[in-house]
């Protein structure tokens, strides 16, 4: 067997010592090269997460749940499209149309824990089979292409009889594969898990997850490129994360010294009774940038949620006060104190720092530099599919 070595992917995969002489490791790191669809890597990352869990036989339907599963809350909570979308905007991917249509049939929130994704699909099984079934035509088959390269004999991908067929002679006379099919058809067909590729994946779990995660997170931010933090959006976060505290304190002082209107309501902010909060969703910028907080009645945030504003007239009501707070920064020396302690976790944005709080902008200079900045995010997170919200007026 060849020597192993590392993909060359910027990722190291280091598995080595026993495995080297026993198992085919160069095929196994070939099991997510030139992907067409991003369900390869939830293909494989799925297979890792069963036999991490003691399974070693399953079937293409337990794998594709899983798949599901993985892929639920970065498809429902940002709006993550897996492979892209076509030129007349329907989805590419046939696992993220497998999540959406499971979550429009069953209203679960993104933050469903597995077990209640798992329930849903056996609930709603029927009416997303077509889905699931489209995802077993080439990815089961084509993620084992780098174990056969060896061979003299040449696959017959157009059969999937032939292709269990192959698979079964590779596995018995040319190198032993990591899981082996059945003679079911569709979701019924059974997977079988090698016992040395079991130990192997348990024994190198944290790296080989790891490898999975950084191919996957570059293939999805090549095919969304205008989604920040894409990083961030594979699983839910801690809420620690947010650093909202400098920024609430920075509003107070204002507060102190003049009215704020609400940007949705219209009306006078009152102190005690509002929440620092995003103008375009966290979920999608995934920063606290002070460029983007309002301070905003505490009974319309947990309303607004995730969506978006309309534009118009929140954007021209959300930058007057962001003019109000810019003139007490520099006007003020309170106030001013109270903006540089927003350096550490609010004011990393160079265009922000630069030009926006730069000293000497007019409002219609201030408001421009805003706009310019953030109005290509804004329209970036609508093409993305967040929903517009409207608020009460």
């Amino acid at each position: 067997m060849a020597e192993f070595n590392p993909p060359k992917s910027g990722y190291d995969l280091n598995i080595g010592g026993k495995y080297y002489n026993t198992l085919d490791i160069r095929g196994f790191t070939q099991m997510m090269k030139d992907p067409s669809f991003c369900y390869k890597f939830y293909w494989l990352e799925a297979i890792v997460n069963l036999i991490s869990a003691d399974v070693t036989d399953t079937t293409f339907g337990e794998i594709i749940n899983e798949m599901i599963a993985n892929a639920w809350y970065s498809v429902v909570e940002f709006h993550v499209h897996l492979s892209g979308i076509m030129s007349d905007g329907s989805v590419r991917d046939g696992l993220e149309r497998a999540v959406c249509k499971l979550h429009d049939l069953s209203g679960l929130s993104s933050n469903a824990s597995k077990v209640e994704i798992k329930n849903a699909i056996s609930k709603y099984d029927d009416k997303i089979r077509s889905e699931k079934v489209q995802l077993t035509h080439m990815v089961p088959y084509r993620a084992l292409a780098g174990f056969f390269s060896g061979a003299t004999e040449t696959p017959d991908w157009d059969s999937t009889r032939r292709m269990v067929a192959y698979i079964e002679r590779i596995n018995r006379n040319h190198v032993l594969l990591p899981y082996t099919l059945g003679e079911s058809s569709n979701l019924r067909k059974e997977v079988h898990f090698s016992r040395a590729w079991i130990e192997m994946i348990q024994d190198n779990m944290v790296s080989i997850l790891g490898w999975i995660q950084y191919e996957k997170i570059k293939w999805l931010q090549t095919n969304n490129p205008e989604v920040p933090g894409l990083v961030y959006k594979l699983a839910p976060l801690d809420e620690k994360m947010r650093k909202l505290g400098n920024v609430r304190k920075l509003w107070e002082g204002v507060l102190e010294l003049q009215p704020v209107r609400d940007v949705f309501n219209d009306d006078v902010i009152q102190r005690g009774q509002y929440e620092v909060d995003h103008f375009i969703p966290w979920s999608f910028v995934m920063n606290d940038e002070l460029w983007n907080l309002m301070p905003m009645d505490s009974s319309l945030n947990s309303v607004k949620s995730n969506r978006l504003p309309r534009w118009e007239p929140f954007f021209a009501r959300f930058a007057s006060n962001q003019y109000m707070l810019y003139g007490l920064i520099h006007e003020k020396e309170g106030i001013r104190y109270l903006y540089e302690k927003c350096y550490k976790d609010n004011l990393h944005s160079i265009w922000a720092n630069q030009e926006l709080y730069r000293a000497g902008n007019s409002r219609e200079e201030f408001v421009n530099i805003l706009e310019k900045n953030m109005r290509p995010v804004y329209d970036s997170a609508r093409r993305q599919g967040y929903e517009i919200w409207n608020s009460i007026l």
